[in-house]
């Protein structure tokens, strides 16, 4: 949706009526799926070939976290299809895959004004939303929320088409019919899904659909690690083999490849003194120079032409209010000192509690995170007679639309998006300039061309995770115990940045005027899990000048480090063990409190001591109702190559569980990108250019750092839960915490030991 930041979604005069009606306008969509010459689509989600294939549309980006896997397991098990016959192809974007429970999540961010309206997985407002604007973003773990019942609703109906074609065949009642395997039964009967596919077209299934008593799941206890999955991966064997096709992978008649470097973080506007006559930039073949208002690409037959014409140019750019690390800090840490404060979450009485002098206090400092995804930016565009042709991995691709077709001045229905799988994307994909860029580029060439940004561009115009600078301060009573706790935090309005910039349309320096305001979806993962009688948590907006952009976790990831190394100190200081003083808080969520035993007892947790170097951390995270929660146990050390972990034991609890797999390769995915997060993954800032450039100088963990895992899950019947963020946020405080009984240092930074505080 194209709208201001500033402004709201339908205005304020006649608002309630105006709200009503728009909710009540009946959406229409197209068709969007293309069935082949021997294919028949049934819905939205999916279509049957004569040779029995059932071809599944996957709404979600896959980024490696195996939604093209799990969306297709749901339908077939719904269906009953064979696994063996089950295809994939990424869905076109339409409103007929709104992502509600994301967009009812963000109502804050879209409708400001009247955001309580639509808050709720079955708000009507953010419904209509969702399909009007076809929202269908990947983000904050929301897949199985927004696409399960969808999809089992979509099988179900085919399932039942089929059984009605079968049942007519037989002279039967198709609700005595039987659909498993890839074939329809009654008694002696059997007819296969290709067989039924054409007749099976002609019926109308059900309404409501009739589903499964049981809801795809699989029990934790039969998949143990290593053990052959039921549904195995059906991107893995092309990603083995190399044949796995990336948006860098696209290659079309008479294309073209462009190299770019954009201007530093501040007011940018390229130079002109660009000295475009040099002999040297023939020799390379270059096709065209084009410039942008902060860019400027080389095009050539290659990437590494258009990359070497760039390196001889030395593109020259001016900008006002560079940012620089130092300032940052100077205004995150004034602003955490004297900053005006919002309340962000409290309990009890914490005015009369937290005003006398604190017993303990500890002060905090988060720097910039790097996404550090192995592939950077891509995207290919064609245009022709007004339209133009779009590959691209996006996590938001209407936004993607948007942007290119705003580029060009061209309407949103003449760009056509084909979505691409990423090579890890960590929320990165959730912006577009590079989707603009390309379209630009392709009018200007005439011919169809593929933008590649280089890592140095990537960390260039790649918006970081916000940095932060927080206090925290407790009163404790008899032996030790929290009485009352203060979480002060300064960081940027990080949310409604991004926001401005994915709704509103606002480039990367115009969004930063939303960085000072009041923003509790950038806060959240700072209210503690435990319960406390005394708590307030306060957020103190603070405009840096850095544009800072969405990370893997946000800002749980913040939070749960804050708290979780807080608490260790806190049981540390009183002689508690960190364990049990942990669990006495914990009374209220007895699911935490089961993966925190469960965790210890699986590490065979000695207690923390000095020179263990064992360290224990628990969390939780909620979307809509949704809960996820974790524990984790940590082996860590220092020696002569920095920080080394020996090993990870989680014990996560995430619901129903679709495929077991999968689950545990996201929360093992997670801890090791949480490794990289309190390893390094960082970067300062100077005259508005990050001072890292290469991937290689992140200190992310390589195969030879990656310690020995195990994962565990709690058999669970809650709704399901996206464990992709959890072990993210859980693995920098445990690695911390193991680090302070390995060596009695207690860091206070993320990355640990950086700039300590």
């Amino acid at each position: 949706m194209h709208i201001s930041r500033r402004g709201v979604l339908l205005g304020t005069g006649a608002a309630g009526g105006l709200l009503v009606a728009w909710a009540l306008t009946p959406r229409r969509f197209d068709p969007p799926l293309v069935a082949g010459a021997d294919e028949h689509a049934f819905n939205a989600w999916l279509k049957i070939g004569r040779d029995g294939v059932v071809t599944v549309a996957v709404p979600e980006l896959e980024a490696g976290q195996g939604i093209s896997t799990l969306i297709p397991q749901i339908v077939a098990m719904e269906l009953g299809a064979d696994w063996r016959q089950v295809a994939v192809e990424p869905a076109p974007v339409s409103g007929a895959y709104a992502n509600v429970p994301l967009a009812a999540r963000w109502a804050p961010l879209w409708m400001p004004l009247f955001s309580g309206l639509a808050e709720g997985e079955d708000s009507l407002l953010a419904r209509r939303f969702a399909e009007r604007e076809a929202f269908t973003v990947s983000a904050d773990g929301t897949a199985l929320a927004a696409h399960e019942l969808p999809a089992r609703i979509a099988a179900a109906s085919a399932r039942a088409m089929l059984a009605q074609a079968a049942a007519d065949r037989w002279g039967v009642a198709w609700e005595e019919c039987q659909v498993q395997g890839g074939f329809v039964t009654h008694g002696k009967n059997r007819a296969a899904f290709g067989e039924l596919v054409e007749a099976a077209a002609d019926f109308t299934p059900p309404k409501p659909a009739v589903l499964r008593t049981e809801a795809p799941a699989e029990r934790p206890a039969q998949f143990p690690a290593g053990a052959k999955p039921r549904f195995p991966r059906l991107d893995l064997p092309a990603k083995v083999d190399g044949s796995f096709a990336f948006a860098g992978d696209v290659r079309l008649p008479d294309m073209v490849f462009a190299a770019i470097r954009h201007g530093p973080h501040g007011e940018t506007r390229l130079g002109e003194d660009l000295d475009l006559g040099d002999a040297r930039l023939r020799s390379l073949g270059l096709v065209a120079m084009v410039k942008g208002p902060d860019w400027l690409a080389a095009v050539a037959p290659n990437w590494w032409a258009a990359e070497q014409a760039l390196k001889r140019i030395a593109p020259r750019f001016a900008a006002g209010q560079r940012a620089e690390s130092g300032t940052v800090a100077q205004r995150l840490e004034e602003a955490l000192r004297r900053g005006e404060a919002r309340r962000i979450a409290e309990a009890g009485d914490p005015d009369a509690w937290l005003s006398s002098k604190f017993e303990h206090v500890a002060n905090y400092g988060v720097f910039p995170a790097l996404h550090g995804t192995l592939e950077t930016a891509s995207a290919t565009a064609r245009y022709a007679d007004g339209r133009l042709e779009l590959w691209i991995a996006s996590q938001a691709p209407q936004a993607a639309r948007r942007a290119a077709a705003d580029a060009l001045g061209i309407g949103i229905d003449d760009v056509v998006l084909y979505p691409m799988p990423a090579g890890g994307s960590f929320d990165a994909r959730l912006e577009h300039p590079h989707a603009a860029e390309a379209a630009r580029i392709a009018r200007e060439v005439g011919r169809p061309v593929q933008l590649v940004w280089s890592r140095w561009q990537e960390h260039v115009a790649g918006l970081p995770r916000t940095p932060a600078r927080a206090v925290l301060a407790a009163r404790t009573g008899p032996e030790g115990s929290l009485t009352a706790l203060k979480v002060r935090v300064a960081m940027p309005a990080t949310t409604r940045e991004f926001a401005a910039r994915l709704f509103g349309g606002e480039g990367r320096h115009e969004a930063l005027s939303a960085q000072d305001a009041p923003d509790p979806l950038a806060m959240e993962g700072m209210v503690p899990v435990y319960g406390i009688e005394h708590l307030v948590v306060e957020h103190v907006p603070v405009a840096i000048g850095l544009p800072t952009g969405r990370l893997r976790g946000n800002s749980h990831g913040i939070g749960c480090f804050l708290i979780e190394t807080f608490i260790d100190e806190l049981a540390q200081r009183s002689g508690r063990e960190p364990m049990s003083y942990r669990m006495a808080m914990l009374g209220q969520d007895l699911r935490l409190a089961q993966c925190l035993q469960r965790a210890a007892s699986l590490a065979e947790w000695g207690g923390g001591a000095g020179g263990s170097g064992q360290g224990i951390a628990c969390h939780r995270m909620s979307l809509n109702g949704r809960e996820g929660r974790i524990a984790l146990v940590a082996s860590a050390r220092r020696d002569e190559r920095g920080i080394r972990v020996d090993k990870l034991t989680a014990v996560a609890d995430v619901g129903r569980i679709v495929n077991v797999d999968i689950a545990r390769q996201q929360i093992e995915g997670g801890l090791i990108f949480g490794m990289g997060l309190a390893r390094g993954s960082s970067t300062a800032y100077s005259n508005g250019l990050p001072l890292t450039g290469r991937i290689g100088l992140l200190g992310l963990p390589l195969l030879a750092d990656c310690p020995e895992i195990e994962v565990e899950f709690i058999d669970s019947p809650a709704d399901p839960f996206d464990p992709g963020e959890l072990g993210a946020v859980i693995a920098p405080p445990a690695i911390a915490n193991a680090l302070y009984s390995a060596g009695g240092t207690r860091l206070h930074s993320l990355p640990l030991g950086a700039g300590e505080v």
